[in-house]
């Protein structure tokens, strides 16, 4: 299996600020504008007015009329669904490139991360807490079940798979479809070391919880505390793009990288690191009262 961690969301190009954590604990991560046809107020979110809260978050650069990308597309009930629908991921160009240079394909594990911060509700409206910090935080996952090359071939994609008609990578394909446009599409159920974990193929972390973050303690949001395990030792490749020493320091219990500044997917080949199924099955396992999978 290969973990691919995953960025994605508002950051310091798109959007400009953090995704929010609301008073609860509840992560919503905004989708970076661009020039598809959905809207950000279109989005259901448990009751959360999303195109007013990001207008309060950018001063109104951003609203319920921007245009967004959602992808991955995690969570059935954000929108009006086809039958069969099933969470899936889009990718492209060189970070599609990297992604198929690894021999990313069926029962690898997506783990999405993104730029998030504390907000909170006051003088009727949102706005971060002050002095909170800005986190890496895991935010959603999928595990792959099919891989479609989407370049040239939408109607064939959609024969078989009518209920992607509205993802961004086939209702807006001829933007992509000279950029190697795949789409990673869930597996029924996730399975980690060959068992059956409880969870959907794909979803959400509905709300933070301490082992979702990656971010370390007093750090920026780039330097990360991981198990010591994470660490490329005895000949064992690195996280992708992570290969320089420098980046991996050890510091107790944890080591602590440095992440790339750009880049959007960093690949594990947990077949040099076995104890990556142990962490993750405790990392979802943890998160049983917490994760939304919705498949219908």
């Amino acid at each position: 299996m290969r973990l691919i961690f995953s960025r994605k969301g508002f950051d310091s190009q798109y959007g400009e600020v953090p995704s929010p954590i609301l008073p609860n604990g509840q992560m919503i991560s905004l989708p970076i504008p661009s020039s598809d046809s959905l809207r950000l107020g279109e989005l259901k979110t448990d009751g959360i007015d999303i195109g007013a809260l990001a207008a309060d978050l950018t001063h109104n650069r951003f609203d319920a009329q921007t245009a967004v990308h959602v992808d991955p597309d995690l969570c059935g009930s954000a929108l009006s669904r086809r039958p069969g629908w099933r969470p899936a991921f889009g990718q492209i160009a060189a970070a599609q490139g990297h992604l198929q240079k690894q021999g990313v394909g069926s029962g690898d594990l997506f783990l999405f991360f993104g730029w998030f911060r504390k907000v909170e509700w006051i003088n009727g409206g949102w706005r971060y807490v002050p002095g909170s910090p800005d986190l890496h935080i895991l935010f959603g996952w999928l595990q792959v079940g099919e891989v479609l090359l989407v370049t040239d071939r939408v109607q064939d994609v959609l024969s078989s798979h009518p209920w992607l008609r509205e993802h961004p990578h086939i209702a807006s394909a001829d933007r992509f479809n000279r950029k190697n446009n795949t789409i990673y599409v869930a597996a029924e159920s996730l399975r980690l070391g060959g068992a059956d974990v409880g969870h959907s193929g794909g979803g959400l972390f509905k709300q933070f919880i301490p082992s979702l973050r990656l971010t370390a303690d007093g750090r920026n949001r780039s330097c990360w505390s991981l198990p010591t395990w994470f660490m490329p030792v005895d000949g064992r490749p690195a996280l992708s793009y992570h290969g320089k020493p420098s980046r991996w320091v050890m510091d107790n219990d944890s080591v602590l990288l440095q992440t790339v500044a750009k880049g959007q997917e960093f690949i594990l080949d947990c077949g040099y690191y076995p104890e990556a199924t142990g962490w993750l099955t405790k990392l979802f396992t943890s998160l049983s009262p917490f994760s939304i999978a919705e498949i219908s």
